[in-house]
C-alpha cells in the first residue's frame, strides 16, 4: 500500500521556492523582503534593476516554478492522493499562503520539500521553521531535509554534465556552483559544503569528468565574509594555469533565474571570454521528468519516516 493511503485523507506538499518579482514594479518590496524588512539604498536598488533588465526585465523562476510543481503533482497521482501547494520565501504566494490553503481544504498531514538539493540552517531549516511556526500544530508537518544525493537528480545532472563537455576542448574543466553563504555556517558544521561537495563528485563519476572543482557564486553584498572561492575567481585561476574551457554546473540551482541567465550566462560567460576560456553552462533542470520523479521519491520518502 503507498504511503499515501495510510492514515485519513489525502496528502498535502508544501513544495517551497526562493520566489521572484511578478513584474518591475515589485523589485523594491522583493528586495526588502529579502532585506528582512531594511529598505534597500537607491543604488543597490538600482543595480538589482539593471540586472533584471539585462535578462528581459523579469525573471521566469515563478513560472518554472509552478511548472514543477504540477510536474511534481502528476509524479505523486500514480502513488496517491496527493495536492501540491507552492509557498514562496520572498514573494507571493508566500510560505505561509500555502500553509493556509492547505489548512483550508481539511488536509491533515503534509510534507514540506524545498527546490534546493542541500541542506543549511541558514537556507532551507529556514524555510522549514516558516512552515512550522505558519502550520502552528493544525498540520502534521514533516520534512525533506535534504535530497541532494538522489539517484535520479544526479542522473539528470550527470547527462547534462557530459553532453555539454563533448562541445569543450579537451583538458576543460567542470565548475560545481551553488549559492554562497555566509561563512559563519562553518562554524557550527553546517552540511552545506560538504554536500554540494558530494554532489559535484557523484555527477563527475557519472559523467566521466576527469578535472572538476567546487566554487560558490551569487554571494550576498553584505560586510561580512561568504563562502569561497567565487566563480569568477575560479576563472582567473583556470586562465592562469592554462586550462583551455570551463563548463559550469551550477547544482545548488533547479530552475532558469537570475543568478543563472545574469550571474552565469552573462556575468561570468563575459569573463571567461576576456580570459580567454571556452565557456558552457549546463541547461537548468527546470521541470525535467527526473529531477519531478526525485522530488516525489523524496516525499514519499519522508511519509515513511
Amino acid at each position: 500500500m503507498p504511503p499515501a493511503a495510510e492514515g485519513s485523507g489525502p496528502v498535502g506538499v508544501l513544495l517551497m521556492a526562493y520566489g521572484t518579482p511578478a513584474t518591475t514594479d515589485d523589485l523594491e518590496a522583493y528586495y526588502t523582503h529579502v532585506r528582512r524588512g531594511r529598505a534597500p539604498a537607491p543604488e543597490q536598488l538600482a543595480d538589482l534593476r539593471r540586472r533584471y533588465d539585462a535578462i528581459g526585465g523579469t525573471s521566469p523562476l515563478m513560472e518554472r516554478t509552478r511548472a514543477q510543481a504540477a510536474c511534481l503533482q502528476a509524479a505523486l497521482d500514480t502513488q496517491g492522493s496527493f495536492l501540491v501547494t507552492l509557498g514562496m520565501k520572498h514573494a507571493p504566494p508566500f510560505i505561509e499562503d500555502a500553509v493556509e490553503t492547505l489548512v483550508g481544504t481539511g488536509i491533515e498531514r503534509a510534507v514540506g520539500v524545498v527546490l534546493a538539493p542541500h541542506f543549511s540552517e541558514l537556507s532551507v531549516g529556514e524555510y522549514m521553521q516558516r512552515a512550522d511556526a505558519a502550520a502552528d500544530g493544525r498540520l502534521l508537518l514533516r520534512f525533506v531535509r535534504q535530497w541532494h544525493d538522489s539517484p535520479l537528480y544526479l542522473y539528470a545532472l550527470g547527462v547534462r554534465v557530459r553532453v555539454a563537455l563533448a562541445h569543450l576542448p579537451a583538458g576543460s574543466e567542470v565548475v560545481f556552483t551553488a549559492h554562497s553563504l555566509p561563512a559563519r555556517i562553518l562554524e557550527t558544521g553546517d552540511p552545506y559544503p560538504e554536500q554540494l561537495r558530494a554532489t559535484a563528485a557523484a555527477v563527475a563519476d557519472r559523467a566521466g569528468a576527469q578535472r572538476w572543482r567546487v566554487a560558490w557564486q551569487s554571494a550576498g553584498r553584505t560586510p561580512e565574509p561568504w563562502l569561497g572561492p567565487d566563480v569568477l575567481n575560479v576563472l582567473d585561476e583556470l586562465a592562469a594555469a592554462g586550462v583551455p574551457g570551463v563548463l559550469v554546473c551550477p547544482a545548488g540551482f533547479v530552475s532558469d533565474h537570475l543568478e543563472i541567465l545574469y550571474d552565469l550566462d552573462i556575468e561570468a560567460r563575459a569573463h571567461a571570454e576576456e580570459l580567454g576560456l571556452a565557456f558552457a553552462r549546463t541547461p537548468s533542470l527546470n521541470d525535467d521528468p527526473k529531477l519531478c520523479a526525485a522530488l516525489a521519491g523524496a516525499v514519499l520518502d519522508a511519509l515513511g519516516n
